[in-house]
């Protein structure tokens, strides 16, 4: 048993469950972690795959009755199907920009410093979002029309960009085009699903050579573990916290957080892995 494994585990798992759903993007502060722990290279990345799985299983199971309500009445119920239309319309922005241009993104942008500049550029988006007046229409998930899924799909295309933040783009779109703070939010989380289950596939699938169920089972477990507790804490906290709040404390967060990773970069305080 490699112990330091395990603790490198146990630590991207919290990082990846506490982050995932709020608006400070999760993929950013993951390249971060894996960096200072020194754990990035191609196994690393297998593994933020595999815990992912931890994130999404935790809104499985806050939704469970949504998400069952929704399935039992596909067949028969309206209101299930075009919650479940809205869904695949959101989702294909991002699928289709992503096999189109994920691969090239990745390598030129999921790096410390560019990630520091898109928490930053991120966080004055959410404060020029925040400082508009909000002029509310759709008050629940279940009012969206297709039109909204797709502004929104079109919204969280731009995580593609790490460290802006997925949760972050859609939550904030919808803020923009009408939503109310718990609808932007909740559907965020609900786009989740189909978004990460197919993006952890699709990279499983192309690392598959790099999984090793034997020697890895014990430290992805731990993450995956680690990452449903965390992310179930996080999304009831988040849940609870917009029902009186805005969103600028996660502004001001991604400012602070950008500014250090950047300081920290060019004064040698810290050796990022920065082409």
């Amino acid at each position: 048993m490699d112990i330091t494994l395990i603790i490198k585990s146990l630590i991207l798992g919290v990082v990846e469950g506490l982050t995932e759903f709020l608006p400070i993007s999760s993929t950013g502060h993951l390249i971060l972690a894996g960096d200072l722990l020194d754990f990035n290279d191609d196994k690393a990345k297998l593994f933020t795959i595999v815990i992912q799985v931890g994130a999404i299983l935790a809104i499985c199971w806050e939704y469970r009755a949504k998400i069952g309500s929704v399935l039992s009445g596909l067949t028969s119920d309206r209101q299930a199907q075009k919650f479940v239309l809205n869904l695949m319309i959101a989702f294909m922005p991002l699928a289709t920009l992503g096999l189109l241009f994920g691969k090239h993104i990745k390598a030129a942008l999921f790096k410390p410093v560019p990630v520091a500049l898109a928490f930053i550029i991120g966080a004055f988006v959410i404060i020029w979002a925040e400082k508009r007046e909000h002029k509310i229409r759709v008050e629940s998930v279940d009012d969206l029309s297709p039109l909204d899924a797709l502004k929104l799909g079109i919204a969280q295309a731009f995580a593609l960009i790490p460290g802006t933040s997925r949760s972050g783009a859609t939550i904030i779109g919808g803020l923009l085009f009408g939503l109310s703070r718990k609808a932007s939010t909740e559907f965020s989380f609900f786009l989740a699903i189909p978004t990460l289950v197919v993006a952890s596939l699709y990279d499983l699938y192309k690392h598959r050579d790099l999984l090793h169920v034997e020697s890895d089972a014990l430290s992805f477990a731990v993450g995956l573990i680690a990452a449903f507790i965390s992310a179930l804490l996080a999304v009831k906290g988040l849940l609870r916290y917009i029902s009186h709040h805005d969103f600028i404390i996660f502004a001001w967060y991604r400012i602070v957080f950008g500014v250090v990773v950047i300081a920290s970069a060019y004064s040698g305080l810290v050796q990022w892995t920065v082409d």
